[in-house]
């Protein structure tokens, strides 16, 4: 048996509960896998990249086993367009995604910076303290365009070439990069293995979505400020997303970033006024149809691959 055999209906069903219902409240699977990431990290921690690998290999390899076990479930078709859509809809977070967009858009229009400020935390590590209005604008619009990638066109994309097993798999290395991809005293060496599986994984999805996001805009600036910027970002990957929305919605991107106290100085892209807060609005409409257009795609080479 194929395990890695894609039911294309099965991602377009993922993708429709994902619409309809976003990341369930409880018990969401993705922080019942952190948990278990979590406590495997007590067991094996230290400060070196050897044990980092061991880490990454132990967890995903986990995870592989589970989309394996998941993938012999969905033996008949109607069983496989139902494992695979559930699955799919578990580890997509578009829809998500859209809503802290939102609720980012909503809050600053109000002037309820402090609101926007404490949930800033909920789209990237960002250190929210003491930016305004401009700044939260700025930093939404750059989180939706990077998570654009990884929350909806990278599991769509592994879900097409690699079914279940490949949705699995992605979300667990995408969530050990959240967990220890950091630069910071705990994490340099032993996250490095995370964070660079997780580039790995992103390569080909970021590029997708900059080019998507060029066709879905109808911007020939997207284009102009993709290939001309996209790799100016200290990420491999998320430059070419932020890149193509910066053209796309005619703003600049990049600058002074705080985390943690440190203060990381990125290459501006773009070459249009700084983000305002009617901004967050259209990048959150702009992710919304790149991520439906890759769906569409998605399906198709999941068509073709059948």
């Amino acid at each position: 048996m194929n395990l890695t055999r894609v039911s294309p209906e099965g991602l377009l069903l993922g993708v429709g509960l994902d619409l309809l219902l976003g990341d369930p409240r409880r018990g969401h699977p993705v922080a019942g896998f952190g948990r278990v990431a979590s406590w495997v990290e007590r067991k094996v921690y230290k400060d070196s990249r050897g044990r980092g690998v061991v880490f990454v290999g132990v967890v995903v390899g986990g995870a592989f086993g589970a989309g394996v076990v998941l993938g012999r479930v969905g033996k008949g078709e109607v069983s496989r367009v139902v494992v695979t859509g559930v699955v799919t809809w578990a580890v997509l977070g578009g829809t998500s995604l859209g809503r802290e967009g939102l609720f980012m858009a909503s809050a600053l229009e109000r002037g309820d910076v402090e609101a926007a400020r404490a949930r800033l935390s909920h789209l990237c590590a960002r250190d929210p303290k003491g930016l305004e209005s401009a700044e939260l604008a700025r930093a939404t619009v750059e989180s939706v365009a990077e998570n654009t990638s990884d929350a909806a066109i990278a599991p769509l994309f592994w879900g097409a070439v690699a079914g279940v097993p490949g949705l699995v798999v992605y979300r667990a290395i995408n969530t050990l990069d959240a967990m220890v991809g950091y630069r910071n005293p705990r994490y340099e060496r032993f996250g490095w293995a995370a964070a660079r599986l997780d580039d790995a994984a992103n390569w080909i999805p970021a590029r997708v979505t900059g080019v998507l996001t060029v066709v879905y805009s109808g911007s020939a600036e997207a284009w102009r400020v993709l290939r001309r910027d996209g790799g100016n970002h200290p990420s491999p990957n998320a430059g070419r997303c932020e890149a193509a929305f910066a053209g796309a919605l005619g703003v600049r991107l990049g600058g002074a970033n705080s985390y943690g106290g440190e203060v990381e100085r990125r290459p501006e892209m773009g070459d249009g006024r700084a983000p305002e807060v009617r901004d967050v609005r259209r990048a959150v409409r702009l992710s919304r149809r790149v991520g439906l257009a890759a769906a569409g795609m998605a399906a198709l080479v999941a068509w073709g691959l059948q």
